[in-house]
């Protein structure tokens, strides 16, 4: 149904039609899974990397003047590529690690890839915040570096980083969506081939109240956890 022969009126309706979501719903499950795996890398990966470079800054737990250099360069590097170059970039590097480089596991590793940096500098800059004062008196009750990093950094940070994990989550979302080009499957797919290939405009549209709908109940979920957290943290 092309927007050039129909009302806008019409497309919306015909949005809802079971035909169009028969399509939309396993690219939907598609797109949830693609973000749930690389959102947990991400996670993972990117907590690691940014707690790394914030021991190992110049006034840090654990100085290391060079390799902080150097993580921060690379970080810098790969948080300046567009995310369809880090795509195309990650195609050589899927195929080394599945045998493939389509389908939604070979994403997976361009979707985390591209937001690991990002979440890095999050962690970094949430960790940053934690007063001097704090770390001084957790290191003359004797705590070790690891100590202070899970009993002060992290607790302190905690609603800041589930924040920035939020904002990571919502960009694996977008670009899952725009991974649709390059053989990913997912919703990206289903409005490339059919919204705009095929001009079937209610498939379009379908797959955008399907990503709002997503992207709606991740800020709500973070949004939520974070403010938890402070709630019970004033009540203590």
């Amino acid at each position: 149904m092309s927007l050039l022969n129909t009302s806008f009126w019409e497309v919306f309706k015909a949005s809802f039609s079971p035909g169009v979501w028969k399509e939309i719903w396993p690219a939907a499950l598609d797109t949830l899974y693609m973000t749930f795996i690389a959102a947990l890398i991400t996670l993972v990966f990117g907590l690691l990397l940014g707690i790394i470079m914030t021991l190992t800054a110049k006034d840090g737990l654990r100085p290391v003047r060079t390799f902080n250099t150097s993580m921060g360069w690379l970080v810098n590097c790969l948080r300046s590529l567009p995310q369809m170059i880090m795509i195309i970039l990650m195609i050589p590097v899927a195929r080394m690690v599945l045998g493939q480089s389509y389908g939604i596991n070979s994403c997976i590793i361009a979707l985390a890839a591209s937001c690991i940096p990002m979440y890095a500098r999050i962690v970094q800059s949430s960790l940053l915040e934690i007063s001097k004062g704090k770390i001084e008196a957790a290191k003359s009750m004797g705590s070790s570096n690891l100590q202070i990093v899970l009993r002060v950094l992290l607790p302190e940070t905690l609603p800041s980083l589930i924040r920035g994990f939020t904002v990571a989550v919502i960009a694996i979302i977008s670009m899952s969506a725009l991974a649709g080009n390059f053989g990913a499957g997912g919703i990206g797919d289903i409005a490339v081939r059919f919204g705009f290939q095929r001009f079937q405009h209610e498939v379009l549209f379908a797959c955008v109240y399907v990503l709002i709908i997503i992207v709606q109940i991740v800020q709500f979920a973070g949004d939520f956890a974070s403010k938890l957290i402070l709630k019970k943290r004033h009540l203590i």
